[in-house]
């Protein structure tokens, strides 16, 4: 089973949370440095809309709640690295991305429509068109 790479990055902000919380001497790893962002990345991130969570389609509700659960997915390919070789979401290094689908009623493959996740909690991007498009989802409105 493959555990979605933001329940991971989860835990991580949890033990960070609990750094915080207790005081530096309680944490025995560093606190990460900065990294500049680069213009590409700053680019990509500026093509990216955003898309409201009430504003889904359904599958793609049902998707991002099987992501949270970790699972079962209808797919063997749910849950593998998206390479972002478009280049039109942020740029990471390899692995940061998963692909997920999201079912489209009545296709007899897995249609076009995908959820992205990034690794920091609710980083979460939607494409109905197969990466030519994405749209982060806005979990607020």
């Amino acid at each position: 089973m493959r555990i979605p790479p933001r329940i991971v990055a989860l835990a991580g902000a949890a033990a960070v949370a609990a750094a915080l919380l207790t005081g530096p001497a309680a944490s025995a790893a560093p606190a990460p440095a900065s990294a500049p962002v680069s213009l590409a990345a700053a680019a990509s991130a500026a093509s990216v809309g955003s898309i409201c969570y009430s504003a889904l389609p359904s599958q793609a509700h049902d998707t991002l709640d099987l992501i949270d659960e970790g699972g079962p997915f209808s797919y063997s390919q749910d849950g593998v690295v998206f390479q972002n070789r478009e280049r039109l979401l942020p740029i990471h290094g390899s692995g940061y991305y998963h692909e997920y689908t999201v079912v489209t009623p009545g296709s007899p493959t897995r249609g076009a429509r995908r959820i992205i996740t990034g690794q920091q909690w609710e980083e979460d991007y939607y494409t109905a068109d197969h990466y030519a498009t994405f749209r982060r989802v806005d979990f607020g409105c």
